[in-house]
């Protein structure tokens, strides 16, 4: 499956482009499905036609996730499993009736769908219109955030055999955890990593849209770090409403200047730039989406590793082995950057991004000899560890 995530800075038309790639997958002969968790959204307005209206445009299936019923269903049936430690605490149920999402309901059920769409094999294609980057970026990100926290919490190594849990709780003076709180967590273990998986496979791409503009490269700029820091591949940068050359309005004028200034630069600093052409309306209906030119993600997958590994030994003068993790960091500055070693992980801060990433395994073992920024890629600086690394290696 396909999977291309669509985002950028707030109005910048990120779901008339994701309908628009939509449409063109269709049109080509994909099975294509395009996805959207936002209420407020226009998907809808772009499409031309109520969600979920049959055969609306052939081989596209438009869908937004339902995030009340799911949160709904999700809570009532955990407090039906926990139903013998409310009772205990003489708690009073809660009614579907009563019950209204909670903030990252939409997300999760956006992820869900997500997961749902690469478990089905129904589709060849998936566009995900997500929100502005910011908030895309946190989306993304809580897969493999909430697993963390899982393993952290509950690690599942560490539960008591059935038979001994109510020996272990008259010595322990306390009851110990329910086997039913394990099996929850091993449930949506599953399920974050079945999202994890899509998100971080090599068909799965960001598609990138901005307006040209001062404001747009800014947004761009700080979107490539965070997309970077995040492990996520952009295949385009699609640069949304360009207005055309020729103008006799002055105030035109200036504005196409400015945005063909902007252009100039991601043209030379990014390696696929769309310009899509400002229609002179919002663009509404199957027509003014094909007019905007936009194609159908190409099948092919990325050749190269997100974030490698290299051996520098040579490079290192022969004072002993050295090793060095590529992680690529475009747009960030030295001052943006924060590094923190914590165990087998690496804590990584880039501007307003962060994230903890667990060491490749060849590295646990060694120690950070040092770090620095060449060309908008963060190196990483690793010597083994005498004490743990093997004798004569």
């Amino acid at each position: 499956m396909r999977t291309l995530l669509v985002t950028g800075p707030g109005g910048s038309g990120r779901t008339t482009v994701a309908a628009a790639t939509a449409l063109a997958a269709a049109r080509a002969g994909h099975r294509t499905l395009v996805i959207s968790a936002d209420r407020a959204d226009t998907l809808d307005t772009a499409l031309g036609t109520a969600l979920g209206a049959p055969d609306a445009h052939p081989g596209l299936t438009a869908h937004r996730p339902d995030a009340d019923d799911r949160f709904r269903d999700d809570l009532l049936a955990l407090q039906e499993r926990a139903a013998s430690a409310l009772d205990l605490l003489g708690a009073e149920r809660l009614d579907g009736e009563e019950l209204t999402p909670l903030p990252g309901a939409e997300e999760l059920a956006l992820l869900r769908a997500l997961r749902d769409a690469a478990r089905d094999d129904a589709y060849d294609t998936v566009v995900v219109d997500l929100p502005p980057t910011a908030k895309a970026l946190a989306t993304l990100a809580l897969p493999e955030q909430l697993r963390r926290y899982l393993r952290r919490l509950l690690p599942p190594e560490r539960q008591a055999a059935r038979a001994l849990r109510p020996m272990l709780g008259r010595l322990a003076g306390v009851p110990m955890p329910a086997a039913w709180l394990y099996e929850t967590a091993a449930r949506r273990e599953d399920d974050l990593a079945a999202v994890q998986r899509v998100i971080e496979a090599p068909t799965t791409t960001v598609r990138l849209v901005a307006e040209p503009g001062p404001a747009g490269a800014d947004a761009v700029r700080t979107a490539a770090t965070g997309l970077a820091l995040h492990g996520l591949r952009t295949d385009l940068l699609v640069a949304n409403r360009v207005l055309p050359d020729a103008t006799s309005d002055t105030w035109l004028a200036g504005l196409c200047a400015q945005q063909h200034k902007t252009l100039t630069e991601w043209e030379s600093a990014y390696d696929h730039v769309a310009r899509v052409r400002h229609l002179g309306r919002d663009p509404r209906g199957a027509d003014d989406l094909a007019a905007l030119g936009l194609t159908a993600p190409a099948p092919g997958t990325p050749d190269t590793e997100p974030w490698p590994v290299t051996d520098a030994t040579a490079d290192d003068g022969g004072r002993g082995r050295v090793y060095l993790w590529h992680i690529p960091l475009p747009g960030v500055a030295r001052d943006e950057l924060g590094l923190i070693r914590r165990g087998d992980e690496l804590v990584v801060t880039a501007g307003p991004f962060r994230r903890i990433v667990p060491l490749p395994s060849a590295l646990r073992r060694c120690t950070v000899a040092g770090a620095g920024l060449h060309e908008g890629e963060l190196r990483v600086r690793f010597t083994p560890d005498p004490d743990l690394w093997p004798s004569g290696r």
